[in-house]
């Protein structure tokens, strides 16, 4: 027995030998070091049912997203310092610097604590540019910092505004995250209150809203800035091009060293740019043509480059309790991780895919397969509607909180609850449409490209700051 043992223990081991090969021909290990790019896509509140919710929708229950086709995967814990359910600036933070940070804190260490903006934490005097002492916590290094140092070109690109938190967590340290002013004026090289880790500035800025980088005007700008300065004419001033609708952003330039500042108003109403299924695609560009081009302009840079790309208009439907418009905007944001490897080589670049944050979106009753995601629920058994205890029909997705709660249900219809303007129903009533919050579940997390296959397990938020760090040599 044991003469025949050996060589079927030889084969199998051959067998494994080969296969390790051949999957190593097709997705190469990389060492530390090698990424000589990177691509960081974060889907804002982009939690495992919206995102599974989006694929139904786009691609049917068989189906897949792009971001569903990549190699590595892991799941993330996404609390705060202080928080058990987390809020974007720490979550975003904790991805851009390994640090855990409070609640509303962005870019500093676990000794900050948050102060309410608009007021001197000691005075309690009003002030809008900071609220923060140079005494409360110290500012922790970011990726885009850390990128900068290496010599590498930057950018951050977003559908919220870029002052928000997410894209901020990329290049301000504030106690609070509302603090939008004070973040703006930190991007601008040279000027007061500038980031000086920031070196002669990130690259490429696109994303929502001018009001933050504008000077106040009661007619043009009634939420302009305070202090009166115009820091897109002192960005320009630093050679910086600027778009803020689809021709000039078309029109930007993307020759080696090239800097943009991109800020589209289009749905300034909305405090952000528009959520896809409202955009105009001859005015607004999207996520996707917004990744493009970041890409166009840094990969000029012979040290390589390091991307944040935010799908940020997913969050905010969800608060709102609006499926359709997070489902298209997940679909959009996942179209922009398409487009994206359409562009980059994977052998010298790391993507990373993943959500800072959980909702309370929940995946209802027994659907039957083909049935649509947004629509009413059809048991797969009997394929009439599922019926609540008082004999309503209710829709498959659902929220723990949020404003859609009546008193007595009414009756509902597939027309309806498909509309993009819907509201799904939801557990808790909280207040007012946008009420919803976050969730504290894990989320999913995805990667392809050189170093992803460090990827993998049930990790920290600032675990994947350690690993991104060590695959790009930062």
């Amino acid at each position: 027995m044991q003469t025949l043992a050996k060589p079927r223990l030889a084969r199998v081991a051959a067998a494994v030998a080969l296969a390790a090969t051949a999957a190593g021909a097709a997705l190469p290990a990389h060492a530390a070091g090698e990424a000589k790019n990177i691509i960081f896509f974060l889907g804002d509140g982009m939690g495992p049912v919206p995102k599974t919710a989006a694929r139904i929708y786009k691609y049917g229950e068989a189906g897949s997203l792009t971001m569903d086709t990549l190699p590595y995967t892991a799941r993330v814990k996404t609390y705060s310092l202080d928080a058990q359910t987390t809020d974007s600036a720490p979550s975003m933070a904790a991805y851009m610097t390994g640090v855990k940070q409070r609640n509303e804190v962005l870019g500093m260490n676990g000794d900050t604590v948050a102060v309410a903006p608009g007021k001197d934490p000691v005075t309690g005097v009003s002030n809008a540019v900071n609220n923060c002492l140079p005494t409360n916590g110290a500012a922790v290094t970011t990726l885009i910092e850390y990128a900068i140092a290496k010599g590498k070109a930057t950018g951050a690109v977003t559908t919220a505004r870029l002052t928000h938190a997410t894209p901020a967590a990329t290049y301000a340290h504030i106690c609070h995250r509302d603090t939008e002013y004070e973040i703006a004026r930190q991007a601008v090289p040279g000027g007061a209150g500038f980031n000086a880790r920031l070196g002669n500035g990130v690259d490429v800025l696109m994303g929502g809203i001018s009001s933050y980088w504008r000077p106040y005007n009661a007619a043009t700008t009634p939420k302009g800035r305070p202090d009166g300065r115009d820091l897109v004419a002192e960005l320009q001033a630093k050679g910086y091009s600027y778009a803020s609708d689809l021709t000039s952003f078309n029109a930007l330039p993307t020759a080696a060293g090239t800097k943009v500042i991109a800020l589209f108003d289009q749905a300034l109403s909305q405090g952000h740019m528009s959520y896809e299924a409202d955009r105009d695609p001859t005015k607004e560009p999207s996520l996707a043509e917004m990744t493009v081009k970041a890409i166009d302009i840094l990969s000029k840079n012979s040290n390589g480059y390091f991307l944040m790309v935010e799908g940020g208009r997913i969050d905010h439907a969800l608060h709102g309790t609006n499926a359709y418009r997070a489902v298209t905007d997940t679909v959009a944001f996942d179209d922009a991780i398409k487009a994206a490897l359409g562009k980059v080589d994977l052998s010298n670049t790391l993507i990373v895919v993943t959500a800072d944050h959980d909702h309370t979106m929940a995946f209802n009753g027994y659907g039957k397969k083909g049935t649509p995601i947004l629509g009413l629920n059809v048991n797969y058994a009997t394929g009439r509607n599922s019926l609540d205890a008082d004999g309503l029909p209710y829709t498959t997705l659902v929220f723990g909180g949020g404003s859609n709660r009546p008193d007595v249900r009414a009756t509902l219809d597939s027309e309806t609850v498909q509309g993009k303007d819907y509201l799904q129903e939801v557990v808790i009533r909280r207040g007012a449409p946008g009420s919803e919050t976050h969730g504290g579940g894990d989320v999913q997390l995805y990667s392809t490209g050189a170093g992803s296959k460090s990827f993998k397990g049930t990790i920290d938020n600032t675990r994947v700051f350690t690993l991104v760090k060590s695959a790009g040599g930062l």
